[in-house]
């Protein structure tokens, strides 16, 4: 109400009223400070832009105060669990959000906009978003991952599927061998999920830079997760297992990100060499070995290689489809490699064929549709 009706009354009373303002924070400080040796940061800074949101609406504003307000008062509700999670952050963590923001607000505007090479094969900042969307997925995931862990081994799976699939494979395939009795559910559960994840990031990837590829994608990745999860469905009546905690560590390191760049521009200049002399055969077959290393990568290659017309839409969306089922397919040797239990590994092998199978239906049945835009 101060700051509505002083700047109604005149610019020179609404100063002195945000002086006044100013003044009871001083005062209300000093006081806290002398008699529990603490400063209300959270309370002093709503007080005054409490007054700024009453000028502003003398202004004749009035969708930025609302919404700010109502913002406010939820960052308020809030701040008991936001200050709980804050607390628990450790340097690692604060020092991965830091990073994400060196690579959006600090290395890519400096990048250049227009490919630096004679051949057109390195657009730098293309590449430099495509890693940042990358970053940015995995921080998220790894945020949910830390808050949920408790749940137990499912959120674990997923979450952690969604950061890196292999390493979450690789991390549970480890339990996996140390765990008692039969494991048999447990790691086709824990398989499912991790490549239900990778299957859901790798069409997001598309969905951010080629959608046009992300729907000749979309069918069969759907018709792999449908199938994925009809699986899980049926192991709902075996025995649940639950786990300690899966220490992951931040998906925000230098070494990881740059890996993931070098990767993703192998893959891209690889892929343009491939299809360029041997057409988009050439190129399907680099997004296949992609998939051993990195999918995510090779998701990432494929879209931005069809953002900028150096593929088909179509190639892209398949490529992506190809990716993704060798990076399932090489879940099962490292399973295996840990639990050594042949029983797990035929039924484990029958779920991963049938998932893989159904994909590759859909596949076909993609490619039927879009032959002639393919052929070209």
């Amino acid at each position: 109400m101060l700051g509505t009706l002083s700047v109604l009354s005149g610019a020179g009373l609404a100063y002195v009223s945000f002086a006044g303002i100013l003044l009871i924070v001083l005062l209300a400080g000093l006081r806290s400070i002398r008699e529990t040796k603490a400063v209300e940061t959270t309370t002093f800074v709503a007080l005054i832009l409490t007054f700024v949101l009453g000028v502003l609406v003398g202004q004749g504003h009035h969708y930025t105060p609302v919404a700010a307000a109502i913002v406010m008062t939820l960052l308020l509700s809030l701040k008991p669990a936001l200050a709980h999670f804050t607390g628990g952050l450790s340097l690692q963590e604060v020092r991965g959000a830091v990073l994400l923001g060196l690579l959006g607000f600090v290395i890519y505007p400096a990048l250049p906009d227009q490919p630096v090479d004679p051949w057109h094969l390195v657009h730098p900042r293309e590449a430099w978003l495509t890693v940042i969307v990358i970053a940015a997925l995995g921080f998220v995931n790894y945020v949910f991952l830390k808050v949920y862990r408790s749940r137990g081994l499912y959120y674990t799976a997923i979450l952690g599927g969604m950061v890196n699939s292999t390493a979450t494979v690789a991390e549970l395939a480890g339990y996996l061998s140390s765990a008692s009795g039969d494991i048999t559910s447990l790691a086709i559960r824990i398989d499912l999920l991790t490549v239900i994840a990778m299957f859901m990031r790798n069409l997001l990837i598309l969905i951010f830079f080629a959608r046009t590829a992300a729907l000749t994608a979309a069918g069969p990745l759907v018709a792999m997760i449908l199938v994925s999860v009809l699986f899980l469905w049926q192991q709902r009546k075996e025995q649940q297992t639950e786990m300690g905690e899966l220490k992951l560590s931040s998906p925000l390191q230098l070494v990881r990100v740059f890996k993931f760049g070098v990767i993703f521009l192998v893959i891209e200049i690889l892929g343009t060499l491939a299809q360029k002399y041997f057409g988009h055969l050439g190129f399907l077959v680099v997004s296949v070995v992609g998939g051993l290393v990195s999918s995510a990568s090779t998701a990432g290659a494929a879209a931005t290689l069809a953002m900028h017309g150096t593929i088909p839409s179509e190639t892209a969306g398949i490529a992506t489809i190809l990716t993704s089922v060798t990076s399932a397919l090489s879940n099962l040797p490292m399973i295996h490699q840990q639990v050594r239990e042949w029983k797990l590994t035929r039924k484990l092998a029958f779920v991963s064929g049938a998932v893989i199978l159904a994909g590759l239906i859909a596949t076909v049945l993609v490619y039927a549709a879009d032959a002639p835009s393919f052929v070209r």
